[in-house]
């Protein structure tokens, strides 16, 4: 009777997720798309211009500093957990609500300064200011001097003009703008430099993700107490009703866009690559469907069990499994692995040269 019984309730309890998951199909495919389109267009952006200067594009991140990453990022979530404890959770708010409506200030210019500054007049774009500052030690060495063009300037007050919108409402609409801002923005601006390097980061934060969601509630209450746009919201509202005794918004932190992101703009980087030898790419779509996937699977566990998941624990595995399976299948694993963005530097070849010069 008791084995009756159990398979029973299991019955029930599959068919209650399965029903949990096609209820909440209205706010997973936003989320999937926002996500999915946020990172396309952060990796379209980290690809070089063939007329860029070396010079002009930003710096890869070194293996040490993949290896940092989940150190310094316990330290700062651990930071904000004993905030929230011992500090009022308005006060803490409101402060760190200004420092991220600075950088969505600068987010927001800069995302939109490229399709915008063409529509501009020529005299608008003609116009040049320079901001410059004081030197200040330990903080402005050597002190700022940063020219502005007049769309810059226009977009920048339009872009304020936002953000305080921003700080004024907390609107979840307002939230997820700044966040894609944000999101776009770090997987453009941070280059892995190597896969070896993308493997680190993105395996260090696995074992993060899981620790910190599973063993500790320190993850969770972050998540939920900080109102800032860390995170992307999603309405959960069940075929146009809203649940009732549930969180009313579905959340995705920026790390499980950033992060994985900067993997599938490396990827998409080394399709760049691959296509001026006239070879064939594929690299990033296998890599996006992977990272797809593991969405998707962490909406679904999320949905049945009805409990936060570390989203990495499915997006990670996902999609290394799709490079790297795509690379085995085309017998590419040793090039996958060991490909780097930057040629090595002449410096090492010039002292060979000179010690072999000695020699003769």
């Amino acid at each position: 009777v008791r084995a009756a019984a159990a398979a029973g309730g299991g019955g029930a309890g599959a068919a209650g997720g399965l029903a949990r998951v096609l209820r909440a199909l209205p706010w997973a495919f936003p989320l999937l798309a926002t996500s999915g389109l946020t990172v396309l267009c952060g990796a379209r952006r980290s690809v070089p211009e063939e007329d860029q200067a070396e010079e002009d594009r930003p710096e890869a991140m070194s293996t040490e500093e993949a290896m940092r990453f989940p150190l310094v990022g316990s330290a700062v979530l651990v930071t904000l957990f004993a905030c929230f404890k011992f500090f009022s959770k308005e006060m803490v708010n409101k402060v760190l609500a200004l420092y991220f409506v600075a950088l969505g200030v600068l987010s927001l210019t800069g995302l939109v300064h490229p399709f915008a500054a063409p529509l501009f007049p020529r005299r608008v774009r003609a116009f040049e200011f320079r901001l410059k500052s004081p030197k200040v030690p330990y903080v402005l060495d050597p002190p700022l001097d940063q020219p502005l063009d007049g769309p810059t300037l226009v977009l920048g007050a339009l872009s304020s003009a936002f953000c305080l919108h921003y700080y004024v409402t907390r609107h979840w609409l307002s939230n997820n703008i700044l966040g894609v801002a944000f999101s776009v923005t770090g997987i453009e601006l941070l280059p892995l430099g190597s896969t070896w390097n993308g493997l680190i980061l993105l395996w260090g934060l696995f074992f993060y993700d899981i620790f910190w969601v599973f063993f500790t509630p320190v993850m969770v209450s972050v998540a939920r107490n900080f109102d800032a746009p860390i995170k992307l919201l999603f309405p959960r509202t069940y075929w146009g009703e809203t649940p009732e005794g549930e969180h009313p918004f579905s959340m995705l932190g920026l790390g499980d866009i950033v992060l994985p992101g900067l993997y599938l703009a490396l990827m998409m980087r080394y399709d760049a690559e691959r296509a001026k030898g006239g070879r064939v790419g594929g690299y990033f779509r296998a890599t996006m469907g992977g990272y797809l996937l593991g969405l998707v699977a962490t909406l679904v566990v999320m949905t049945v069990f009805n409990a936060a998941q570390p989203a990495l624990l499915y997006i990670v595995p996902g999609v290394t499994a799709a490079s790297f399976g795509l690379a085995w299948r085309r017998g590419e694993l040793a090039e996958l692995y060991n490909w780097e963005e930057e040629e090595p530097e002449d410096d090492e070849d010039e002292q060979k040269g000179d010690a072999e010069k000695k020699e003769d």
